[in-house]
């Protein structure tokens, strides 16, 4: 049985342990000859039950799925003859690859040797029946401590207290989770940073102006040196997110305000539907839309007036992507312009104020906190894009503020490095590390900023 119809069997177990310890609660509640009060309500009972059932199962068949893959590969290739077994992390992925290629139908068996096509046999056979006793195995354990949990229903148990304590232990599970992920992500990030770093000189890295990892990956393989400055794609990401920005915020700000203190209910309950709908067009169409619509026509209008233009520009990259970022501006705004206390408005307009006045004075301080998160939020977006970029700005690193060259941003090149088949020891493949990594710290300092920003101007109402 799959791991995921294990998980709709354990659901299923513990619904009915929850009914089961329900009606047990009821009926210890009323016994014959008369009426006795329980500690919980019957409802804490059934989901002492329930949670008794699920909590063990899940344990187990997330543990067996988390060890059975690297069990099962030993196994595998422990039994393979001794001239055969890899001697290295490289040859043993390699051969693992081919053995699992020939147990899934993808290499037929005959263009192999007898050795690997009878240990992708082993391999079929062990996953069949680790599925079997993990099966068996999780449905075992869910049915005892269902039944264990249905047992100890006692009148005077608190089991509102105990099912409390399961489920705040389970929330400080999650949200430690998220925090292990998050750390684990960093010092991942890190120690392949660490390990670039010893292969490219730090200021080359930080103060080059040319990028261009291409180097050999074997000794007898002729390639270029390579070169490593990130100054031109941090100025390619910098220019193209400000021309974002420069279209999406003034757009994105101005049609939120109209939309909140102007517009009728009517025109509202039209504009703004058909601004939200922009955030759910997939990249890939902006992208398309912007090479082969804004990108040709920046570059007619620019050569009708002499200016000399790149067919991919990062003017297209930019302004289509301000297009497609509008709506995180103007939806975020919107809803935090809406959320100002309607007597900031009414004491404004009593004093005296217009309109105009009164937006400008009032409502904008004290929205500007939920507005600059609205457009960090698109900066972070335009940051983190690559679809639009590839089509309409290309690929080549240079060093320029011109918007009419080609240009490229880090996440571009993130994905480029780390695509197809490469060797995680190669300073080419480990410089995507060092961008991530760059790229997080940018991020971190440019909120950071942000936050001084909204502290020193943001006005304190009682």
């Amino acid at each position: 049985m799959q791991p995921a119809n294990l998980l709709l069997l354990i659901l299923v177990l513990a619904l009915v342990a929850y009914g089961l310890g329900y009606s047990r609660s009821r009926s210890l509640a009323m016994p014959m000859g008369g009426i006795r009060h329980l500690k919980s309500l019957p409802f804490y009972y059934g989901a002492r039950a329930a949670l008794w059932c699920g909590i063990p199962a899940l344990i187990v068949l997330g543990l067996w799925a988390a060890f059975q893959g690297k069990v099962i590969q030993l196994m595998v290739v422990g039994s393979l003859p001794p001239e055969m077994v890899p001697s290295g992390a490289g040859e043993a992925s390699l051969m693992l690859s081919k053995i699992s290629n020939v147990a899934s139908g993808a290499l037929p068996a005959g263009f192999v040797e007898p050795p690997i096509a009878a240990a992708a046999e082993r391999l079929t056979a062990l996953r069949a029946e680790s599925r079997l006793f993990m099966s068996a195995l999780v449905i075992s354990v869910a049915v005892l401590a269902g039944f264990l949990g249905w047992l100890r229903i006692r009148p005077r148990l608190n089991a509102r207290s105990q099912v409390e304590s399961i489920l705040k232990w389970l929330f400080f599970s999650s949200a430690a989770l998220a925090i292990l992920t998050t750390m684990g992500i960093i010092f991942s990030v890190a120690f392949e940073t660490i390990r670039f770093f010893g292969k490219v000189p730090f200021t080359e890295f930080f103060f080059g102006t040319q990028w261009s990892p291409q180097t050999a990956l074997r000794a007898d393989q002729v390639a270029a040196e390579g070169a490593f400055g990130m100054i031109p794609l941090f100025t390619g990401t910098l220019l193209i997110s400000a021309i974002a920005m420069v279209v999406a915020v003034p757009v994105g700000l101005l049609s939120a305000i109209y939309l909140s203190e102007y517009a009728n209910r009517n025109v509202r309950g039209v504009v703004k539907p058909l601004l939200e709908m922009l955030a759910g067009i997939p990249t890939v169409v902006y992208g398309f839309f912007a090479a082969l619509t804004v990108a040709p026509f920046i570059s007619d209008l620019a050569a009708s007036l002499g200016i000399e233009a790149s067919s991919q520009t990062a003017l297209a990259a930019g302004g289509v992507m301000g297009i497609m970022i509008i709506p995180f501006v103007s939806s975020l705004s919107d809803d935090v312009i809406n959320a100002v206390p309607q007597t900031l408005r009414d004491g404004s307009l009593a004093l005296g104020a217009t309109q105009s006045e009164t937006m400008k004075k009032v409502i904008f301080p004290a929205a500007l906190p939920g507005i600059m998160g609205g457009v960090l939020l698109a900066v972070s977006r335009a940051i983190g894009e690559t679809m639009i970029v590839v089509m309409a700005a290309g690929l080549a690193a240079n060093l320029t503020a011109n918007p009419l060259e080609t240009v490229t941003t880090v996440t571009v090149q993130i994905v480029t490095l780390l695509t197809g088949d490469q060797e995680f020891d190669s300073a080419k493949t480990l410089a995507a590390f060092a961008l991530g990594a760059m790229l997080f710290l940018a991020t971190l300092l440019l909120n950071v900023i942000a936050l001084k920003i909204v502290r020193k101007y943001r006005e304190q109402y009682d």
